[in-house]
């Protein structure tokens, strides 16, 4: 009988999980959201800034934007780490990619929020 020892970072379940759920939640919110917008009467800027003046469209999109970016990152981070060898590079595009990311997020909030 062989006896296997399992090494690694045993991240990839939870990376998988993760992309999984958070495409479950981008894929339920588009729909919710084209739903909300076909429910309009008339697509123009009153009825759009109403449907944005709700708390429940800001929250839903604040959560679709989370998932969006933990989605890119994870995917990005995959892709890095499966063909950037040089560990010092892959970590500077790491930083980089992480602080485009949070600078997006920021962005994207306040654009939501400042509606």
């Amino acid at each position: 009988m062989v006896k296997r020892e399992v090494v690694g970072a045993h991240y990839g379940l939870r990376d998988w999980l993760a992309q999984r759920i958070t495409a479950i939640i981008m894929a339920v919110y588009t729909l919710l959201f084209l739903t909300a917008l076909a429910s309009l009467p008339q697509i123009d800027y009153g009825h759009w800034k109403a449907m944005w003046q709700l708390p429940l469209i800001r929250y839903m999109s604040v959560l679709f934007l989370v998932s969006l970016f933990i989605h890119a990152w994870i995917g990005v981070r995959n892709i890095f780490m499966d063909y950037i060898k040089d560990a010092g590079l892959r970590l500077a595009l790491y930083v980089l990619v992480i602080l485009a990311l949070v600078c997006y997020m920021a962005w994207s909030i306040q654009i939501l929020w400042g509606i």
